[in-house]
């Protein structure tokens, strides 16, 4: 029998997700004690001690110290408020779908039976009797809202955090650059913990409310959760899609007329999309991110549970070994608690170049760390040996075995994190090869850019292939649905690193508008090129770990829409692989369309500006942000609604019509080809950012030979940064979405696709 009693997980699970949250609100009072009211600035300076008057810049330079605090507000509030803007009117329209898609769900999975409230056999075990498929579809409606709302909820905090820290990490960079990074560092770390332990509580809690009525049916409870994934998915995909959309709009519009056409520099306040741009880093990375990272918790969580659910620990009913994946999260969280104290409080950071190597240490030490307590979790929750559902035949497995599949996706994770962090950061030779090809031009710069992203892919997807490997041979798909949790055990640190990269960079932007010293400039700078090499990593691992959750989904759909074995070699199945291997073309070319159309609209309305606007090139007159904000907004809404189509109508059609085996090809069809292009295209768009990014530092000899900013190098530099744009923050980005959520919309319509789909064969057979 396992160490921990049943009570002692009913305890354990709720307790850490509180310590995550109470961590998170700990850190959000701490950055809360920078102020951004200048009255407070007036006061330090006269007591000198209140840590305001510690060196400031500003002061031996003589600039007036509140005009620049007060500006910072001012812009600060300018952002927050577009975001939140935004993100109400995206809720709108998707609060719409989510309804009409919760009925869907209901009357689909609730037709299965043709709505009779009657228990009935259950699918994998014809003696006993499971709850009728009405409740499961009741109940999976119910957990796919909650989904939803969680992954909104998540993504909405996120935001609202960020745009609160960004002007406080301008602040604090007047006293150094160390301060600064821990004020960006800090806040990443709520928006990191507080979506790992929401996710988990409001699962928890959910499994829970659920067994009051299901009682020993677990099947059917563990069916009825998987709504919860697709609810996460679904919003995620929409706050992908959208905010994507909205941020490079902004983003393409503002340099090309603002750096390439106007020469003036990056965040000019004089730039009308430069409100737009910031905005779009809160809405797109943060938001997005947030959202995505939670739907892929979600379903790695419903994959390994329904699969265990029909193992020994479902029928034999232990209730601790049925929560591993849950208690895996739970010790992730402690974890990261610990790894984050790493960088906020036992090391202090005083120069610009230990910024990437704190923040590349946080994902080593939470590495370290998660494997010791993966050990602890897997000897103190498990029988010795179990057994686990496979394709229809019951699999005796050890408890070791399984620590080696979680461990297994967990290193996997930090290989592709690293070998990300390779190929787009500025530091090693891919990206300072592809900054010296600017010097014969944009073409060449174009041309090493797409090679090294198509290069990057091939160590990544090794890694994937031996972890999937070697977790299916010892698990099954119980095995892989652990691996994709082991990737994301670390999920608070991941997102912790993540989102430090839009807030420093709209620090820097928040620098340049409100008119600081260039010494300022230099210190948010050198955050935010490091921040771009950890939004590089933190997708990588949403990529990854895409890939292993969606192929747990994947085969917790064959086992539940009864398919013994998928043929590649019969007509049904090969035409929905070469199908499914389009898919994420078709969805990349719509995202990359949706940006450059909304592209052009920017760039017109920024050149009109310009163009009509008297004085506004001398700084006389203010530009008309407003304007801006609501191009990108308009435009996101509206392009956001066919690439969501696509992937939500996909599995539902061919479920419908073409029946279960040709689904399945799809799925395995999208999920290899996805995986390659979002690779490639989010590692070529990092690369290029952060190859400009080097010739504008002009930190070595050879980035200084390659010119300051305005030379021909730079300004071919410009341009691949301006193409790789919605690769790396939309289309790329997106398809790990597109590949998760096809796969868990078709796990949550097996019972209705195996009931009554394949219409065209049946008419044909």
């Amino acid at each position: 029998m396992a160490l921990l009693t049943e009570l002692g997980t009913e305890i354990a699970i709720p307790v850490c997700a509180v310590i995550g949250i109470i961590f998170s609100l700990v850190q959000w009072y701490i950055v809360s004690r920078v102020k951004v009211t200048p009255e407070s600035a007036a006061s330090a300076t006269k007591n000198g001690k209140n840590g305001y008057s510690d060196y400031l810049i500003e002061e031996e330079e003589g600039i007036n110290d509140q005009s620049v605090v007060a500006k910072c507000a001012e812009i600060q509030n300018a952002i927050s408020e577009g975001a939140t803007s935004f993100l109400f009117t995206e809720y709108q329209y998707v609060g719409i779908f989510m309804v009409a898609f919760a009925i869907l769900i209901f009357l689909f999975l609730g037709s299965v039976e043709g709505f009779s409230t009657k228990n009935a056999p259950c699918t994998y075990d014809k003696e006993k009797l499971c709850k009728p498929a009405l409740a499961t579809a009741l109940f999976s409606t119910v957990s796919f809202v909650l989904g939803a709302i969680t992954s909104v909820v998540s993504g909405f905090l996120g935001m609202k955090i960020a745009t609160y820290a960004n002007a406080r990490t301008t602040l604090e960079a007047r006293k150094g650059v160390g301060k600064a990074f821990i004020v960006a560092f800090r806040s990443g770390a709520v928006m990191g913990f507080l979506l790992a332990a929401n996710g988990l509580l409001v699962l928890y809690i959910t499994i829970n409310v659920f067994k009051i009525y299901y009682g020993d049916d677990w099947e059917g409870l563990f069916e009825a959760i998987t709504g919860y994934g697709l609810g996460g998915s679904s919003m995620a995909l929409f706050g992908r899609v959208g905010g994507g959309i909205y941020t490079k709009a902004a983003d393409v519009g503002a340099d090309l007329v603002g750096k390439v056409e106007r020469n003036i520099p990056e965040d000019d306040p004089r730039n009308p999309a430069v409100i737009a741009d910031n905005v779009g880093d809160n809405v797109g990375d943060i938001a997005g991110m947030g959202s995505d990272l939670f739907g892929s918790y979600a379903e790695a969580s419903c994959a390994a549970l329904v699969v265990a659910s029909i193992s020994s620990f479902g029928m034999t009913h232990d209730f601790t070994a049925m929560c591993y994946p849950l208690l895996i999260s739970s010790m992730g969280i402690l974890v990261c608690l610990i790894t984050t104290l790493f960088a906020t409080d036992f090391f202090e950071i005083k120069a610009v170049k230990e910024i990437e190597p704190a923040l590349k240490n946080q994902l080593i030490i939470s590495t370290i760390l998660m494997t010791v307590g993966i050990a602890i979790v897997t000897w103190t929750c498990l029988p010795s040996s179990f057994t686990i559902f496979n394709f229809g035949a019951q699999k005796v497995v050890k408890n070791w075995q399984l620590f080696l599949c979680v461990c297994v996706g967990l290193w996997a994770g930090l290989i592709i994190g690293f070998v990300t962090e390779y190929y787009t950061s500025n530091a090693y030779s891919p990206v300072q090869d592809v900054a010296d090809s600017c010097r014969t031009g944009a073409a060449t710069n174009v041309i090493f850019g797409l090679a090294l992203g198509y290069k990057s892919v091939i160590i990544p997807i090794f890694a994937i292939a031996v972890s999937i490997f070697i977790s299916f041979t010892f698990a099954a798909m119980y095995g892989i649905a652990v691996a994709a949790l082991g990737m994301l055990s670390t999920i608070a640190t991941g997102l912790a690193i993540d989102a430090y990269g839009p807030i420093s960079d709209n620090a820097g932007g928040i620098a340049e508008m409100a008119g600081m010293s260039h010494r300022i400039r230099e210190r948010t700078d050198a955050l935010d090129a490091a921040g771009n090499t950890t939004a590089a990593i933190g997708k990588g691992f949403a990529i990854g770990s895409a890939a292993l959750v969606s192929l747990a989904l994947f085969g917790a759909f064959v086992s539940r829409a009864a398919i013994s074995t998928v043929d590649v070699l019969t007509p049904k199945v090969f035409i929905g692989l070469i199908v499914g291997a389009m898919l994420p073309y078709w969805f990349s070319a719509m995202t990359m369309k949706s940006v450059g159309s909304a592209a052009l609209k920017m760039v017109e309305e920024v050149r009109r500006q310009f163009n009509t606007i008297p004085g506004l090139m001398e700084g006389l007159a203010k530009p008309d942000y407003a304007t801006c904000v609501k191009i990108s907004t308009d435009a996101s809404i509206k392009e956001m609604i066919p690439p969501g189509a696509l992937v939500m109508l996909t599995p539902l059609i061919v479920g419908i019509f073409f029946g279960v085996e040709t689904l399945s090809g799809v799925l395995a069809g999208s999920l290899v080809s996805g995986v390659q292009i979002a690779i490639s295209a989010s590692n070529t768009g990092g690369a290029w950012d952060n190859a400009k990014k080097y010739i504008e530092a002009g930190a070595s000899e050879h980035a200084r030979t390659l010119g300051p900013k305005g030379s021909e190098p730079h300004k071919a530099a410009v341009i691949g940064d301006t193409i790789g744009d919605p690769l790396k923050d939309t289309s790329g980005p997106s398809l790990n979405i597109l590949i998760k959520l096809m796969a868990v919309e078709s796990l949550v319509f097996a019972p209705f696709f195996a009931t009554h789909g394949g219409l065209l064969f049946k008419i044909w057979g």
